[in-house]
């Protein structure tokens, strides 16, 4: 749920102002005084608080180094162009727990979230590199045999890494790419449309629903390669995937690197049919990208993915939700990870 309104008697309004409803407006009901109060729900910034908000005091060592960060242009950005080449690299983790639970799940899954970081940058994927602990040899074949699938399916080699046995569950893959123009999240200019282009297929991963949806394991080779170059065909101002911050985090992450804000139509959004709103705008979609660009930008096809415009990017800092009946709610009140503008606005 993302937003809770309701009309009370204004003379009980003290009482639930003491106990946190905050008034939005007055009315009357049958002559008698009413407040419209809503209850602060506060999904979204539970959410960015819980999974980025750290981010720009941990990684501040790297700060100051020449390239640190992913140098000029994409800092905080889906991956990481290499000086003097072609070359993007982007790394993930997978949560110990996941890895513990459903390894075969957490080995798809990460290729699957380190391609979709290549794609935001607008590069096509070379190899991956993979760093596997495991407890016992059953448990690592199972998570080898998850990402040796998404390799194959995606047509990525695992080029290397590293693995032990007898050590608690851990996971990390890091992705190579090519591309000779990166796609930045800071890219975004005040006036952007913001587009999400999302595979709506599949369902909720077993185990997981409301929090991870499953949409590329059931897709053919060809499926995800048409919606893994949407990006690099549509070349927009400024893109990245939806992560850890669902949806409306997500979009918040691209508008500070933007250094701008963002506001999302709620009824635009793409959305698979009986799914709840509140649930699809914080969960880990699959495969989800958002780009900013010009509006009336034309668009190339994206395979079985839809895409529609759903937003813009806003002179006011945060996120902010637009509602049917025309009302606005503040999701993210100011930075998502602190990290600030990308060091330089590309062109």
């Amino acid at each position: 749920m993302l937003r809770f309104d309701a009309v009370v008697q204004a003379r009980y309004a003290a009482m639930f102002a003491s106990i946190g409803w905050i008034t939005t407006d007055r009315t009357a009901v049958h002559g008698t005084p009413h407040v419209v109060m809503r209850w602060p729900i506060g999904a979204v910034q539970r959410l960015v608080d819980s999974t980025k908000a750290v981010l720009a005091t941990a990684l501040a060592p790297f700060a100051d180094a020449r390239v640190g960060l992913g140098g000029s242009g994409f800092r905080g950005d889906d991956g990481a162009p290499v000086p003097g080449s072609d070359l993007v690299a982007a790394c993930d983790a997978i949560v110990p727990s996941m890895v513990e639970r459903d390894p075969e799940w957490a080995g798809w899954c990460a290729a699957l979230v380190n391609v979709n970081d290549l794609s935001a940058m607008g590069a096509a994927p070379v190899g991956l590199l993979d760093a596997v602990g495991a407890p016992t040899a059953s448990h690592l074949a199972r998570v080898v045999r998850g990402l040796a699938r998404a390799s194959q399916v995606w047509g990525v080699p695992v080029l290397g890494g590293h693995t032990q046995v007898g050590v608690p569950a851990a996971l990390s893959v890091t992705a190579l790419g090519r591309t000779s123009s990166p796609v930045p999240a800071g890219g975004g200019r005040v006036g952007d449309h913001l587009r999400l282009t999302v595979d709506l297929g599949g369902g909720w991963r077993p185990g997981y629903t409301g929090t991870q949806w499953d949409s590329t394991s059931t897709r053919s080779s060809d499926e995800l390669r048409a919606m893994g170059s949407f990006v690099a065909r549509a070349a927009p101002h400024a893109a990245k995937d939806v992560s850890m911050a669902g949806l409306a985090g997500t979009a918040g992450m691209l508008a500070e690197a933007s250094g701008t804000g963002v506001e999302l139509d709620v009824t635009a959004i793409p959305r698979p049919d009986g799914v709840e709103t509140g649930r699809w705008l914080t969960c880990f979609p699959g495969f989800a990208m958002i780009t900013a660009d010009s509006p009336g930008h034309t668009v190339p096809d994206a395979g079985p993915a839809t895409t529609a415009v759903c937003g813009r990017l806003t002179s006011t800092p945060g996120v902010t939700l637009r509602w049917p009946d025309g009302v606005t709610t503040t999701a993210v009140e100011s930075a998502v990870t602190g990290l600030g503008r990308a060091w330089s606005r590309c062109p």
